[in-house]
């Protein structure tokens, strides 16, 4: 029997784990980088194991501290959890060695199938060796790893040697290798996976199909289970081909086999040997606690014959820290706020008051919605997010919401190329025009109980707000009979709540805020200056940085003076285990370059300026 469980990981899928323990009466130690020293997952294990250092190359990453740190806090079993080590067969293998429990599948299964090169052959499906234009599109792909990283899509064929380099670089720093492969791209597939569940007595389960089409940068953003819309045909081959991969390597475990499927057909993808981001939904589905399962099986515990049946619709939202309408820019700072409604599920590595930093995913929480139809369960996840206080960085929540509502999505006719078609509408800026006089409202009666004023009558006041990249001006008037503005009327005001009616409905704006930060209901606002710094004008053609991380690389050559073409790569930034280029603007001359090698950047850091020619 298990009694000391450490999980090699960080976060969401930490804290997951951590509560199924506590559950089952097992106790738990979480290992932590430096930057993760107050993490939630840290806080929530009942010990804690340091790994000194902040990047994952240096902690999270590192096998053999894991095991030490296992083996020194009495720990007699290791759960992975996914990403960093959970597909690595040798950091299994040390785990075994060190005379611990792993959960997980045996090494030699991880082996078979933690490269996808490997995994492919096992399949009999060979990647391409020699790409003609004959091949296009292609896809660059890292043999190791997930998570969308190191995978690039190649449309012409002068492109494919920079996008070989950059999957690689990206996967060594995500994974530790950099090998990469080249395989058919399939347009317009759906992404769907079956979950498998198989113990050492020979039982393998198959536990229905997820759907995960709706992606960014080959990265699931919203999963569902089951996978609407497929035959019963196309279901049943595709867990045959489940079964057939788990029992080709003598599967143990939880795991997960990808497909695309086009045209009727269904076209192998990976294995994936360990416990799926996704896995919540196919949970509620069955009634299952996969880690529990995964604990069960990793004990000797034989399943029964048959699974439970499947009841219902589940829909998973990622929620990140990013800004979909940025080149989906990861974003940092202090989480305030994270509340859903209770009628949902949420599983999160963060509560209120921690940071968000630069080292590692940007996801902030899960959100999972159960209903006993897809469109109860859609409508269930879209009201829940809607209504969830997030004050803190910008998110996607408001792409989640949109997308969760979409016609493509709703009947069932989303495929892999979803953003891709819809991204622009779907970030398209609505912000409520009565959320910047809601936030001066509630601001002037908070610093009325502070300061105080008269209840007579007076000038008109103005305050200024930055919302949704644009500048609003809001007045309003201090009155006899109370606070008044043009156009609409007030009906109550206080620091944390205004309500305003215009055209005859009510109203209701809910504020909260931090420092110069204001969050009116879904709305973000930055509180600005009566009067603008005249110092605070950068010069035409400067490049910011878009997003805090490190400088990885300089384009060849380039120094100030330097001609550059549109749309050039000048700068490459990492950020959050992924990579993002920053380009020039337009055709001209590199006036500054402050940008060096391994710097530390901020948002909004001048990096280079660009001046037309």
């Amino acid at each position: 029997m298990i009694s000391t469980l450490l999980v090699a990981n960080r976060g969401e899928i930490a804290c997951r784990i951590f509560r199924t323990c506590g559950e089952l009466g097992i106790r738990t130690v979480a290992v932590h980088s430096d930057a993760d020293q107050n993490a939630l997952h840290t806080r929530a294990a009942d010990t804690g194991v340091r790994l000194p250092g902040a990047t994952p190359a240096e902690t999270y990453l590192r096998g053999d501290l894991i095991v030490k740190a296992a083996l020194a806090a009495g720990a007699d079993a290791v759960h992975p959890g996914y990403g960093f080590l959970s597909e690595n067969p040798d950091f299994a293998r040390a785990v075994l060695d060190a005379g611990l429990v792993w959960i997980g599948p045996p090494p030699g299964a991880i082996e078979a199938m933690a490269s996808k090169t490997r995994a492919k052959e096992l399949m009999g499906i060979a990647p391409l060796v020699e790409v003609t234009e004959a091949d296009l599109p292609v896809l660059v792909k890292a043999a190791a790893g997930g998570g969308g990283r190191g995978m690039r899509i190649v449309r012409r064929l002068e492109e494919l040697q920079a996008a070989l380099e950059g999957a690689g670089a990206e996967a060594a720093s995500a994974f530790g290798d950099g090998e990469v492969f080249v395989e058919p791209y399939v347009e317009h597939g759906r992404h769907v996976e079956v979950q498998i569940l198989a113990d050492t007595h020979g039982t393998v389960w198959t536990l229905g199909t997820r759907d995960c089409s709706l992606q960014r940068r080959h990265q699931k953003v919203i999963e569902e289970a089951p996978a609407p819309g497929l035959s019963e045909r196309l279901t049943d081959q595709l867990h045959a081909l489940a079964v057939r991969a788990a029992r080709s390597v003598s599967y143990v475990g939880a795991g997960t086999v990808e497909f695309l499927v086009a045209d009727g057909r269904a076209h192998f993808l990976e294995m994936n040997t360990r416990l799926q981001v996704e896995h919540p939904v196919t949970e509620a589905v069955f009634g299952l606690d996969l880690v529990a399962e995964q604990l069960r099986v990793a004990e000797g515990a034989a399943l029964e014959k048959t699974p439970p049946r499947a009841r219902g619709h589940a829909v998973e939202a990622r929620l990140y820290a990013e800004d979909p309408a940025r080149d989906w820019a990861p974003q940092t700072g202090t989480l305030h706020r994270l509340a859903v409604p209770a009628a949902v599920r949420l599983d999160t590595g963060y509560t209120d008051g921690d940071e968000i930093g630069v080292h590692y995913d940007p996801m902030l929480a899960k959100v999972v919605a159960h209903a006993p139809t897809r469109a109860q369960a859609l409508r269930k996840l879209a009201g829940a997010l809607e209504r969830a206080e997030l004050h803190g960085p910008l998110t996607n929540r408001e792409l989640l919401v949109r997308s969760l509502r979409h016609e493509e999505f709703t009947t069932g006719h989303m495929d892999t190329g979803f953003y891709d078609r819809h991204l622009t509408d779907l970030t398209a800026l609505a912000p409520d025009p009565y959320a910047p006089l809601a936030a001066a409202l509630a601001d002037t009666h908070g610093r009325s109980r502070f300061g105080g004023w008269r209840n007579v009558p007076s000038q008109p006041q103005a305050k200024r707000y930055e919302m949704a990249g644009e500048e609003h001006e809001v007045h309003y008037r201090h009155t006899r009979q109370g606070l008044a503005a043009d156009g609409v009327r007030i009906v109550h005001a206080d620091a944390r709540r205004v309500v305003l009616e215009v055209d005859g409905v009510q109203r209701r704006f809910d504020v909260t805020r931090y420092g110069d930060q204001v969050y009116v209901n879904r709305a973000r606002l930055t509180a600005l200056p009566r009067f603008p710094d005249p110092t605070a004008q950068l010069a035409p053609g400067s490049l910011l940085a878009p997003m805090p991380g490190t400088v990885v690389r300089i384009a060849e050559n380039l120094t100030e003076g330097a001609a550059v073409q549109a749309g050039q790569p000048l700068i490459w930034l990492e950020a959050m285990k992924m990579q993002h280029q920053i380009t020039a603007p337009v055709a001209g001359t590199l006036s500054a370059l402050h940008a060096k090698p391994g710097q530390q950047v901020e948002p909004g850091m001048l990096l280079a300026v660009v001046q037309e020619t």
